[in-house]
Parts: structure tokens; sequence; C-alpha cells
């Protein structure tokens, strides 16, 4: 069975979580990244999230992938694939590690781009961040056993923040 969809509220933990944890893949990749980014809602002060740090690792490019998986499967990590995103690859984290989420991206991605986008749209307004954190607790009792379901009533809100991030950017 799988578990329950829990949201909580902001721990400020997690940016030491995170940081222990980029410390840790650093580690195992060595050079190979560009950057080992924190993201999702746990990498935003004051929104609610799952207790499960996001982390996107940028690489170079598409073809240092096949060195990142064979140095995080050394290192104890689970390659997933592409879990239905075309140019990211997932993975599960070690259990001897704090809950996470590790993908591994290269340079000018998309997800990536939408991740940072998003991650920073939030972080500079504190209004959809408390309108974010309300969703999400009412989605995670609406669908606790419905991870799935959970994941897609967030999904307007999340394209809505995308826009506005898109022409935040551009000026307008």
């Amino acid at each position: 069975m799988a578990e329950p969809v829990i949201v909580i509220d902001y721990d400020p933990n997690w940016a030491a979580t995170f940081s222990k944890l980029r410390d840790h893949i650093a580690e195992s990749l060595g050079d190979l990244p560009v950057a080992i980014d924190h993201v999702g809602s746990t990498s935003i002060p004051g929104a609610a999230a799952k207790p499960v740090i996001d982390i996107d690792v940028v690489l170079r490019a598409k073809a240092d992938v096949s060195n990142a998986i064979r140095a995080l499967e050394k290192a104890g990590y689970g390659h997933l694939g592409d879990l239905g995103i075309t140019g990211r690859d997932a993975f599960e984290s070690p259990g001897d590690l704090p809950a996470h989420h590790l993908y591994v991206v290269a340079l000018g991605s998309r997800e990536h781009g939408r991740h940072i986008r998003f991650r920073d749209y939030l972080r500079s307004h504190s209004d959809e961040v408390r309108r974010y954190s309300e969703l999400k607790k009412s989605l995670a009792i609406r669908f606790r056993d419905d991870r799935k379901a959970y994941t897609e009533a967030k999904t307007a809100f999340i394209e809505e923040i995308l826009r506005r991030a898109g022409e935040a950017k551009e000026g307008r």
C-alpha cells in the first residue's frame, strides 16, 4: 500500500537537511554537477510541504548523465528512469539518508527551469505561499491515499504561478 499524503507546516530545518544532502551528493558526483539545487516546497520559506526534500542535480550536458547514474548507484541511489518526464532522471534515495527526491537534469532543461521559476516566484510572493500551503493541506486531506490525484489537483495552481513567473521575468 502506498504511503499516505501528509503535508506539514514549514520546517526551518529543511534548509540544513538540504545542505547535508547536497554535500553528500557533491562528494558522490565529484565535478559532474554545475549546480545542486534545493527545489520544491521545502525550499520555500513558510510553505507547507510533504517532509521530503526535492533536489535537482544539474549537469553540463546530457552526455554526463550516464556517468552521474553510475556514480549515484555506487553511492546507494536507485535509478528510476525518467518517470514519464523526458530529460529528467529520477532516483530513489538510500534508506540511511533523510527522505528526499533526487533528479538529474542537463543544464538548460525545461523541467529544471520550471522548478527554479516556481521556487523563486514563491520565495518573493508570501501571499501566494499562503495560498499554495492552504491548497496543499486541503488536498492532502481530500486525497490522503491517492498521491497521483493529489499531484494532479495541484497542477492548475502550479501552471498559474509558472505563467506569472514567466511574465515577471519578461518584465510585463
